[in-house]
Formats: structure tokens, C-alpha cells, sequence
């Protein structure tokens, strides 16, 4: 479930699996960290009370990152309350209350790779607060959820003008409330890692029977 940049490679893995179960679409079996789940709700949803317009809670900072590289030039146009090892500190809170506290949270991923969506994704969606998307692209995190639940960085020529776009937001309720219309008739759900792969992969088995073999698993997640 880890992207290329944090899996080791070792020799010897070509023509040794039959399947491929990750992270990833193209696996046999696919196990996103996240999904949504059908669920109907008559009353429209309100949000948490809401002390912080953008925030971020991240321990591994390194400055090559292109997350760290994008949030440098986005803090010089909003406020953006940070938490974290990252920032020289702790996060002693709840981190779900924590998020659920902002109007907006940066849900950046630190690495880019194809279909890489973690619980960064979920936490935010889970409690009522908007997510703020650095990572795959916006088709990629559209197989998981609804594109009018998030905010895509690369819908916007620079940082700038996706801050100002949150300040418009954090200004007109209408607008901000737009981005939780998807709770009327879905939940997200995260994925249990200690249970549910282990239950899909039983299920895949049982139903196909043919045989097959993962020729190069290098090539197909390392790239080479």
C-alpha cells in the first residue's frame, strides 16, 4: 500500500506471483485506502464549527518535495495554520477534531505517483472539512469520490490564485457549502487494512480460477 519512493525492490520477483493486489487500479485486485459508500440523508449536512480557514498537520518534511515546495509559496498568499513534527513541534491533539477544526485542509500527498490517494483523502472528508489535493491527478482521485468534494491544485495556474479562490469561499457560505452536497447520497468509507485485503484476495480467487503470472513487477510498479 506504500508508493514506489518507500517499497523496496528485490531481485528475483519476475514470474514468482500470479496476481498483483495494491493500491493501484491496474492491479488484479485494487485496493484504494479510501471509497465511497451509498447512503442517503434527508437534511443537508452541516458542517463542524470551523476555527481555522487552512491547515496542516505533517511530520516527514523535506524540502525537495513538491508538496512542501507548493504549501512555501501558497502560505505568502492565506493563512495557513500548520501542525506537526514538520513545523519543529508535536501534534498533541485529536488529528481528526484537529482537521474537522478548518474550513479547508491540505491533503498532500509526499509522493506522486500513479493512483497514490491515501487516508489524507479520507481524514478530511470524514469530518466535514474541504480537501485541498497535491498528488495524482484529478481523474485519478475522481475513480475514488466525487470531483465536487475536493479542490484540485492543478485547477489553478499558481498558488496565488488558488488561495484567492479559498478566500472567495471562506467568504460566501453558498459557495462553501456546494462542496458537501455529495453527503446526501454517499459516505467514505476507509479501507480496513487488516481485514479487507485479505478477504477481496479470498473473494478473487474464489471466483477466477484461471491461471496467470505477474511477469515483471518491476517494470510495472517500479518503472524499470
Amino acid at each position: 500500500m506504500e508508493n514506489p519512493s518507500y517499497s523496496d525492490r528485490f531481485p528475483g520477483m519476475d514470474e514468482l506471483f500470479n496476481l498483483t493486489m495494491n493500491y493501484r487500479w491496474d492491479a488484479d485486485i485494487p485496493l484504494p485506502h479510501l471509497y465511497l459508500v451509498p447512503e442517503k440523508s434527508e437534511e443537508d449536512f452541516v458542517p463542524p464549527k470551523k476555527d481555522h480557514v487552512v491547515c496542516w498537520i505533517v511530520s516527514n518534511w523535506k524540502e525537495h518535495y513538491i508538496r512542501v515546495k507548493y504549501y512555501k509559496e501558497l502560505s505568502k498568499h492565506i493563512k495557513i495554520t500548520t501542525f506537526g513534527r514538520g513545523f519543529g513541534g508535536y501534534h498533541y491533539g485529536d488529528t481528526l477534531s484537529t482537521i474537522a477544526s478548518c474550513k479547508f485542509y491540505l491533503s498532500f500527498e509526499n509522493s506522486i505517483y500513479q493512483d497514490y490517494i491515501t487516508e489524507k483523502l479520507y481524514n478530511p472528508l470524514a469530518v466535514g472539512t474541504v480537501p485541498i489535493v497535491l498528488g495524482a491527478l484529478r481523474e485519478n482521485y475522481e475513480k475514488l469520490v466525487l470531483g465536487d468534494s475536493f479542490i484540485h491544485v492543478d485547477d489553478f495556474a499558481s498558488p496565488k490564485e488558488l488561495a484567492d479562490y479559498l478566500l472567495l469561499l471562506d467568504s460566501n457560505d453558498d459557495l462553501y457549502l456546494k462542496y458537501f452536497q455529495w453527503r446526501k447520497h454517499y459516505k467514505v468509507r476507509k479501507l480496513e487494512l487488516w481485514s479487507e485485503p485479505m478477504c477481496q484476495a479470498c473473494d478473487y480467487l474464489r471466483k477466477r480460477r484461471q491461471f496467470k503470472v505477474a511477469n515483471d513487477l518491476n517494470k510495472w510498479y517500479w518503472g524499470w
